[in-house]
Protein backbone atom coordinates (compact mmCIF):
# COMPACT_ATOMS: atom_id res chain seq x y z
CA UNK A 1 0.00 0.00 0.00
CA UNK A 2 2.91 2.52 0.95
CA UNK A 3 4.55 1.56 -2.38
CA UNK A 4 1.51 2.40 -4.20
CA UNK A 5 0.85 5.26 -2.13
CA UNK A 6 4.14 7.06 -2.11
CA UNK A 7 5.63 5.25 -5.40
CA UNK A 8 9.08 4.58 -2.70
CA UNK A 9 11.05 2.66 -5.62
CA UNK A 10 10.91 5.39 -8.09
CA UNK A 11 12.46 7.55 -5.59
CA UNK A 12 14.85 5.28 -4.43
CA UNK A 13 14.49 5.26 -0.98
CA UNK A 14 12.63 2.26 1.64
CA UNK A 15 9.79 2.78 4.97
CA UNK A 16 12.85 3.26 7.42
CA UNK A 17 14.53 6.01 5.97
CA UNK A 18 11.41 7.76 5.08
CA UNK A 19 10.75 7.18 8.83
CA UNK A 20 13.94 8.11 10.30
CA UNK A 21 13.86 11.19 7.81
CA UNK A 22 10.40 12.17 9.03
CA UNK A 23 11.51 11.39 12.49
CA UNK A 24 14.52 14.19 11.96
CA UNK A 25 12.80 17.03 10.61
CA UNK A 26 10.43 16.82 13.24
CA UNK A 27 12.94 16.72 16.21
CA UNK A 28 14.15 19.98 14.00
CA UNK A 29 11.07 21.62 13.59
CA UNK A 30 9.20 20.59 16.92
CA UNK A 31 10.05 24.01 19.08
CA UNK A 32 7.14 25.65 17.23
CA UNK A 33 5.04 23.40 19.48
CA UNK A 34 6.42 25.57 22.24
CA UNK A 35 7.30 28.76 20.68
CA UNK A 36 4.25 29.59 18.67
CA UNK A 37 1.53 29.23 22.22
CA UNK A 38 4.52 31.36 24.04
CA UNK A 39 4.04 33.99 20.90
CA UNK A 40 -0.07 34.31 20.38
CA UNK A 41 -0.75 33.77 24.02
CA UNK A 42 0.56 37.05 24.30
CA UNK A 43 -2.69 38.23 22.83
CA UNK A 44 -4.73 37.44 24.94
CA UNK A 45 -5.43 33.93 23.00
CA UNK A 46 -5.49 30.91 25.84
CA UNK A 47 -2.01 28.73 25.89
CA UNK A 48 -3.07 25.66 25.74
CA UNK A 49 -5.94 26.12 23.03
CA UNK A 50 -2.76 27.56 20.72
CA UNK A 51 -0.73 24.38 21.64
CA UNK A 52 -3.48 22.19 20.20
CA UNK A 53 -4.05 24.16 17.26
CA UNK A 54 -0.80 24.08 16.44
CA UNK A 55 0.05 20.37 16.64
CA UNK A 56 -3.47 19.85 14.91
CA UNK A 57 -2.77 22.47 11.80
CA UNK A 58 0.94 20.78 11.49
CA UNK A 59 -0.65 17.47 11.02
CA UNK A 60 -3.00 18.67 8.90
CA UNK A 61 -0.78 20.36 6.74
CA UNK A 62 2.18 17.77 6.74
CA UNK A 63 -0.71 15.35 6.29
CA UNK A 64 -2.03 17.10 3.15
CA UNK A 65 1.66 17.71 1.63
CA UNK A 66 2.16 13.90 1.95
CA UNK A 67 -1.40 12.86 0.47
CA UNK A 68 -1.58 15.35 -2.12
CA UNK A 69 2.12 16.43 -3.66
CA UNK A 70 4.03 13.00 -1.96
CA UNK A 71 6.96 15.68 -1.34
CA UNK A 72 8.93 15.41 2.34
CA UNK A 73 8.30 18.69 3.26
CA UNK A 74 6.81 19.44 6.84
CA UNK A 75 4.34 22.30 7.28
CA UNK A 76 3.20 24.31 10.86
CA UNK A 77 2.62 27.60 11.70
CA UNK A 78 5.13 29.96 10.55
CA UNK A 79 7.57 31.78 12.47
CA UNK A 80 7.75 35.32 11.53
CA UNK A 81 3.94 35.36 10.54
CA UNK A 82 3.37 34.13 14.10
CA UNK A 83 5.38 37.27 15.45
CA UNK A 84 4.14 39.64 12.66
CA UNK A 85 0.26 38.31 14.15
CA UNK A 86 0.78 39.33 17.84
CA UNK A 87 3.31 41.67 17.58
CA UNK A 88 2.45 44.27 15.12
CA UNK A 89 -0.92 43.25 14.05
CA UNK A 90 -2.44 43.07 17.62
CA UNK A 91 0.40 44.68 19.55
CA UNK A 92 1.26 47.84 17.79
CA UNK A 93 -1.95 48.67 15.36
CA UNK A 94 -4.25 47.98 18.36
CA UNK A 95 -6.71 45.27 16.64
CA UNK A 96 -8.19 41.61 18.50
CA UNK A 97 -6.87 38.33 17.88
CA UNK A 98 -10.33 37.24 16.55
CA UNK A 99 -9.63 40.38 13.57
CA UNK A 100 -6.38 38.80 12.80
CA UNK A 101 -7.26 35.23 12.39
CA UNK A 102 -10.08 36.65 10.24
CA UNK A 103 -7.24 38.24 8.08
CA UNK A 104 -5.53 34.90 8.00
CA UNK A 105 -8.56 33.33 6.94
CA UNK A 106 -8.76 35.82 4.10
CA UNK A 107 -5.07 35.85 2.93
CA UNK A 108 -5.34 31.45 3.06
CA UNK A 109 -8.34 32.08 0.48
CA UNK A 110 -6.61 34.52 -1.91
CA UNK A 111 -3.53 32.35 -1.46
CA UNK A 112 -5.57 29.28 -2.38
CA UNK A 113 -7.07 31.03 -5.21
CA UNK A 114 -4.10 32.48 -6.49
CA UNK A 115 -2.90 28.41 -6.79
CA UNK A 116 -5.77 26.55 -7.91
CA UNK A 117 -5.99 29.56 -11.12
CA UNK A 118 -2.33 29.00 -11.72
CA UNK A 119 -1.62 32.29 -10.80
CA UNK A 120 0.71 31.47 -8.49
CA UNK A 121 2.70 28.67 -10.09
CA UNK A 122 3.24 31.28 -13.20
CA UNK A 123 4.29 33.41 -10.35
CA UNK A 124 6.62 30.67 -9.49
CA UNK A 125 8.00 30.55 -13.18
CA UNK A 126 9.00 34.03 -13.35
CA UNK A 127 11.87 32.97 -11.00
CA UNK A 128 14.92 33.39 -12.95
CA UNK A 129 17.47 30.13 -12.69
CA UNK A 130 20.05 31.59 -10.67
CA UNK A 131 17.80 33.57 -8.17
CA UNK A 132 16.13 29.89 -7.52
CA UNK A 133 19.62 28.71 -6.86
CA UNK A 134 20.53 31.76 -4.80
CA UNK A 135 17.43 31.32 -2.57
CA UNK A 136 18.47 27.55 -1.45
CA UNK A 137 21.65 28.92 -0.61
CA UNK A 138 20.09 31.56 1.09
CA UNK A 139 18.09 29.01 2.96
CA UNK A 140 20.97 27.41 4.03
CA UNK A 141 22.34 30.94 5.45
CA UNK A 142 19.36 31.54 7.02
CA UNK A 143 19.46 27.80 8.67
CA UNK A 144 23.11 28.60 9.64
CA UNK A 145 21.81 31.45 11.70
CA UNK A 146 18.91 30.16 13.48
CA UNK A 147 21.56 27.11 14.38
CA UNK A 148 24.25 29.31 15.94
CA UNK A 149 22.01 31.65 17.89
CA UNK A 150 20.13 28.53 19.35
CA UNK A 151 23.04 27.22 20.30
CA UNK A 152 24.54 30.40 21.73
CA UNK A 153 27.34 30.28 19.64
CA UNK A 154 26.15 33.36 18.02
CA UNK A 155 24.50 36.41 20.17
CA UNK A 156 23.72 39.43 20.07
CA UNK A 157 25.80 41.98 20.36
CA UNK A 158 25.08 46.40 20.85
CA UNK A 159 27.93 47.65 19.30
CA UNK A 160 27.90 44.94 16.08
CA UNK A 161 24.34 43.68 16.05
CA UNK A 162 25.60 40.11 16.73
CA UNK A 163 28.86 38.59 18.24
CA UNK A 164 30.38 34.98 19.27
CA UNK A 165 28.97 33.41 22.32
CA UNK A 166 30.59 31.81 25.26
CA UNK A 167 32.35 28.53 23.82
CA UNK A 168 32.82 27.27 26.93
CA UNK A 169 28.86 26.90 27.81
CA UNK A 170 27.57 23.61 27.82
CA UNK A 171 25.18 24.19 25.38
CA UNK A 172 27.84 25.25 22.51
CA UNK A 173 30.09 22.81 23.34
CA UNK A 174 27.29 20.25 23.07
CA UNK A 175 26.35 21.77 19.95
CA UNK A 176 29.57 21.62 18.25
CA UNK A 177 30.23 18.02 19.53
CA UNK A 178 26.71 17.15 17.86
CA UNK A 179 27.92 18.80 14.79
CA UNK A 180 30.79 16.66 13.93
CA UNK A 181 29.30 13.36 15.18
CA UNK A 182 26.71 14.17 11.99
CA UNK A 183 29.22 15.52 10.16
CA UNK A 184 31.63 11.92 10.16
CA UNK A 185 28.57 9.61 10.42
CA UNK A 186 27.27 11.39 7.26
CA UNK A 187 30.56 11.17 5.87
CA UNK A 188 31.00 7.71 6.93
CA UNK A 189 27.55 7.34 5.05
CA UNK A 190 25.87 6.18 8.35
CA UNK A 191 21.92 6.22 7.71
CA UNK A 192 20.19 8.63 10.14
CA UNK A 193 23.23 10.54 10.99
CA UNK A 194 21.59 13.73 11.76
CA UNK A 195 18.48 12.01 14.27
CA UNK A 196 21.77 10.16 15.93
CA UNK A 197 23.40 13.54 16.00
CA UNK A 198 20.84 15.05 17.67
CA UNK A 199 19.93 11.68 20.44
CA UNK A 200 23.15 11.99 21.71
CA UNK A 201 23.59 15.65 22.39
CA UNK A 202 20.04 15.18 24.03
CA UNK A 203 21.39 12.07 26.08
CA UNK A 204 24.62 13.97 27.28
CA UNK A 205 22.57 17.20 28.39
CA UNK A 206 20.52 14.90 30.37
CA UNK A 207 23.49 13.17 31.58
CA UNK A 208 25.22 16.36 32.71
CA UNK A 209 22.08 17.69 34.08
CA UNK A 210 21.49 20.90 31.99
CA UNK A 211 18.31 19.28 30.27
CA UNK A 212 15.82 17.30 32.27
CA UNK A 213 13.59 14.00 31.73
CA UNK A 214 10.30 15.95 31.63
CA UNK A 215 8.04 12.26 31.47
CA UNK A 216 6.00 11.06 28.30
CA UNK A 217 2.65 11.42 28.79
CA UNK A 218 -0.40 14.21 29.89
CA UNK A 219 -3.70 14.75 28.12
CA UNK A 220 -4.39 17.18 25.31
CA UNK A 221 -5.89 20.41 26.70
CA UNK A 222 -9.00 21.96 24.75
CA UNK A 223 -9.40 23.93 21.77
CA UNK A 224 -12.86 25.12 21.83
CA UNK A 225 -10.67 28.87 23.36
CA UNK A 226 -9.53 29.74 19.88
CA UNK A 227 -12.08 27.24 17.33
CA UNK A 228 -14.21 28.97 15.15
CA UNK A 229 -13.10 32.36 16.61
CA UNK A 230 -11.79 34.65 14.31
CA UNK A 231 -13.60 37.24 13.05
CA UNK A 232 -14.11 37.93 9.42
CA UNK A 233 -16.39 40.61 8.93
CA UNK A 234 -14.28 42.16 11.54
CA UNK A 235 -11.04 41.38 8.98
CA UNK A 236 -12.99 43.76 6.06
CA UNK A 237 -12.09 46.46 8.02
CA UNK A 238 -9.71 49.28 6.07
CA UNK A 239 -6.97 49.21 8.54
CA UNK A 240 -6.50 45.26 8.04
CA UNK A 241 -6.69 45.45 4.01
CA UNK A 242 -2.85 46.26 4.45
CA UNK A 243 -2.39 43.40 7.08
CA UNK A 244 -4.26 40.71 4.42
CA UNK A 245 -1.32 42.11 1.50
CA UNK A 246 1.66 41.33 3.53
CA UNK A 247 0.04 38.04 4.72
CA UNK A 248 -0.42 36.95 1.06
CA UNK A 249 2.84 38.12 -0.11
CA UNK A 250 4.63 36.97 2.92
CA UNK A 251 2.65 33.29 2.43
CA UNK A 252 2.80 33.33 -1.49
CA UNK A 253 7.07 34.04 -1.45
CA UNK A 254 8.26 32.78 1.64
CA UNK A 255 6.79 29.52 1.08
CA UNK A 256 7.14 29.20 -2.22
CA UNK A 257 10.63 29.96 -1.78
CA UNK A 258 11.19 27.32 0.99
CA UNK A 259 9.24 24.82 -1.22
CA UNK A 260 11.90 25.44 -4.12
CA UNK A 261 14.40 25.61 -1.67
CA UNK A 262 13.92 22.43 -0.34
CA UNK A 263 13.10 20.76 -2.85
CA UNK A 264 15.39 21.23 -4.87
CA UNK A 265 18.02 19.88 -2.29
CA UNK A 266 15.82 16.40 -2.58
CA UNK A 267 16.06 16.42 -6.60
CA UNK A 268 12.19 16.96 -6.93
CA UNK A 269 12.44 19.63 -9.29
CA UNK A 270 14.43 19.09 -12.44
CA UNK A 271 14.75 21.56 -15.07
CA UNK A 272 12.37 20.21 -17.99
CA UNK A 273 10.66 17.74 -16.15
CA UNK A 274 7.27 17.55 -14.73
CA UNK A 275 7.24 17.73 -10.94
CA UNK A 276 4.40 18.18 -8.29
CA UNK A 277 5.21 21.21 -7.21
CA UNK A 278 2.02 22.74 -8.17
CA UNK A 279 0.33 19.86 -5.80
CA UNK A 280 2.81 21.23 -3.10
CA UNK A 281 1.60 24.43 -3.49
CA UNK A 282 -1.98 23.35 -2.94
CA UNK A 283 -1.08 21.74 0.03
CA UNK A 284 0.30 24.58 1.79
CA UNK A 285 -2.33 27.34 0.67
CA UNK A 286 -5.03 25.22 2.17
CA UNK A 287 -3.01 24.75 5.49
CA UNK A 288 -3.45 28.52 5.97
CA UNK A 289 -7.12 28.07 5.48
CA UNK A 290 -7.58 24.86 8.30
CA UNK A 291 -5.33 26.81 10.83
CA UNK A 292 -6.65 30.45 10.94
CA UNK A 293 -10.65 27.94 11.85
CA UNK A 294 -8.49 26.30 14.31
CA UNK A 295 -6.85 29.05 16.09
CA UNK A 296 -3.31 29.62 14.91
CA UNK A 297 -1.52 32.30 12.77
CA UNK A 298 -0.88 30.97 8.80
CA UNK A 299 0.63 27.53 8.79
CA UNK A 300 3.78 27.48 5.93
CA UNK A 301 6.06 24.84 4.53
CA UNK A 302 9.36 24.68 6.95
CA UNK A 303 12.66 24.85 5.82
CA UNK A 304 13.77 22.50 8.74
CA UNK A 305 12.31 20.16 6.43
CA UNK A 306 15.50 19.90 4.80
CA UNK A 307 17.74 18.08 7.76
CA UNK A 308 15.03 15.35 6.88
CA UNK A 309 16.03 15.66 3.06
CA UNK A 310 18.97 15.36 3.97
CA UNK A 311 18.59 12.07 6.15
CA UNK A 312 17.15 10.80 2.91
CA UNK A 313 13.70 11.78 2.91
CA UNK A 314 11.92 11.77 -0.91
CA UNK A 315 8.52 11.29 -0.81
CA UNK A 316 5.20 11.87 1.43
CA UNK A 317 5.35 9.04 3.29
CA UNK A 318 8.46 11.46 5.31
CA UNK A 319 5.58 14.11 5.24
CA UNK A 320 3.12 11.75 6.68
CA UNK A 321 5.44 10.93 9.34
CA UNK A 322 5.75 14.18 10.83
CA UNK A 323 1.98 14.18 10.57
CA UNK A 324 1.29 11.36 12.57
CA UNK A 325 4.36 12.92 14.99
CA UNK A 326 2.46 15.87 15.39
CA UNK A 327 -0.69 13.97 16.25
CA UNK A 328 1.27 12.15 18.95
CA UNK A 329 3.30 15.23 20.47
CA UNK A 330 -0.68 16.05 21.61
CA UNK A 331 -0.19 13.44 23.75
CA UNK A 332 3.55 13.22 24.67
CA UNK A 333 4.15 16.78 24.93
CA UNK A 334 6.33 16.39 28.03
CA UNK A 335 8.80 13.56 26.24
CA UNK A 336 8.92 16.28 23.07
CA UNK A 337 9.92 19.62 25.23
CA UNK A 338 12.84 17.17 26.56
CA UNK A 339 14.96 17.56 23.41
CA UNK A 340 16.85 21.13 23.66
CA UNK A 341 16.97 23.11 20.79
CA UNK A 342 21.01 23.31 21.24
CA UNK A 343 20.67 19.37 20.31
CA UNK A 344 18.59 20.42 17.18
CA UNK A 345 20.52 23.11 16.03
CA UNK A 346 23.81 21.18 14.93
CA UNK A 347 21.58 18.85 12.16
CA UNK A 348 20.74 22.82 11.00
CA UNK A 349 24.27 24.16 10.86
CA UNK A 350 25.57 21.15 9.24
CA UNK A 351 22.50 20.68 6.49
CA UNK A 352 23.13 25.08 5.93
CA UNK A 353 26.26 23.86 4.69
CA UNK A 354 25.42 21.30 2.23
CA UNK A 355 22.78 23.83 0.52
CA UNK A 356 25.63 26.59 0.11
CA UNK A 357 26.53 23.95 -3.19
CA UNK A 358 24.11 25.68 -4.94
CA UNK A 359 25.91 28.57 -5.54
CA UNK A 360 27.74 26.79 -7.78
CA UNK A 361 24.50 26.90 -10.32
CA UNK A 362 24.30 31.10 -10.20
CA UNK A 363 25.74 32.30 -13.56
CA UNK A 364 28.60 34.11 -12.68
CA UNK A 365 29.99 35.38 -15.52
CA UNK A 366 26.63 37.40 -15.73
CA UNK A 367 26.70 40.38 -13.39
CA UNK A 368 23.06 40.82 -14.08
CA UNK A 369 22.19 37.27 -13.00
CA UNK A 370 24.61 36.81 -10.10
CA UNK A 371 24.69 40.17 -8.33
CA UNK A 372 20.79 39.82 -8.14
CA UNK A 373 21.68 36.25 -6.93
CA UNK A 374 23.97 37.20 -4.38
CA UNK A 375 21.57 39.45 -2.89
CA UNK A 376 19.14 37.45 -2.20
CA UNK A 377 20.91 34.72 -0.79
CA UNK A 378 22.68 37.52 1.55
CA UNK A 379 19.49 39.32 2.53
CA UNK A 380 17.79 36.03 3.46
CA UNK A 381 19.38 35.60 6.95
CA UNK A 382 20.72 39.63 7.45
CA UNK A 383 16.69 40.31 7.29
CA UNK A 384 15.87 37.03 9.26
CA UNK A 385 13.36 36.83 6.38
CA UNK A 386 12.92 35.06 3.01
CA UNK A 387 10.49 37.18 1.73
CA UNK A 388 12.78 40.18 2.67
CA UNK A 389 15.93 38.65 0.55
CA UNK A 390 12.93 37.29 -2.36
CA UNK A 391 12.24 40.96 -2.55
CA UNK A 392 15.37 42.57 -3.03
CA UNK A 393 16.27 39.67 -5.11
CA UNK A 394 13.40 40.46 -7.79
CA UNK A 395 13.59 44.28 -7.82
CA UNK A 396 17.10 44.09 -8.17
CA UNK A 397 17.27 41.46 -11.17
CA UNK A 398 14.44 43.81 -12.57
CA UNK A 399 16.62 46.65 -12.19
CA UNK A 400 20.08 45.73 -13.68
CA UNK A 401 18.47 43.76 -16.24
CA UNK A 402 16.73 47.29 -17.58
CA UNK A 403 19.46 49.36 -17.04
CA UNK A 404 21.83 47.04 -18.64
CA UNK A 405 19.21 46.70 -21.92
CA UNK A 406 18.07 43.42 -21.71
CA UNK A 407 14.08 44.14 -20.16
CA UNK A 408 13.08 41.86 -22.96
CA UNK A 409 14.41 38.81 -21.19
CA UNK A 410 12.47 39.62 -18.03
CA UNK A 411 9.77 37.68 -17.45
CA UNK A 412 5.99 39.14 -16.95
CA UNK A 413 5.64 37.54 -13.51
CA UNK A 414 8.99 38.69 -12.14
CA UNK A 415 8.29 42.41 -13.54
CA UNK A 416 4.62 42.00 -11.53
CA UNK A 417 6.58 40.60 -8.34
CA UNK A 418 8.95 43.31 -8.15
CA UNK A 419 6.61 46.09 -8.74
CA UNK A 420 4.19 43.91 -5.63
CA UNK A 421 7.41 44.18 -3.16
CA UNK A 422 8.27 48.18 -4.27
CA UNK A 423 4.63 48.94 -3.54
CA UNK A 424 4.76 46.98 -0.54
CA UNK A 425 7.93 48.68 0.79
CA UNK A 426 6.16 51.79 -0.29
CA UNK A 427 3.56 51.32 1.58
CA UNK A 428 4.88 49.60 4.90
CA UNK A 429 8.80 50.12 5.13
CA UNK A 430 8.90 48.21 7.92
Amino acid sequence: MLEKLFKLNDHDTSIRTEVLAGLTTFLTMSYIIFVNPEILSSTGMDRNAVFVATCIAAALGSGVMALVANWPIGMAPGMGLNAFFAFTVVAAMGFSWQQALGAVFISGCIFLLLTVTGIRRWLVAGIPRSLRSAIAAGIGLFLAFIALKNSGIVVANPATFVGLGHLGSTGALLAILGFFVIAALDALKVRGAILIGILVVTILSMILGVSEFKGVFSAPPSLAPTFLQLDIMGALHTGLLQVILVFVLVEVFDATGTLIGVSKRAGLIEEGKPNNLGRALFADSTAIVAGSLLGTSSTTAYVESASGVQAGGRTGLTALTIAVLFVAALFISPLAASVPGYATAPALLYVAGLMMHELVDIEWHDVTESTPAAITALMIPFTYSIANGLAFGFISYVVLKTFTGKAGVVHPATWLVAALFVIKFALFPG
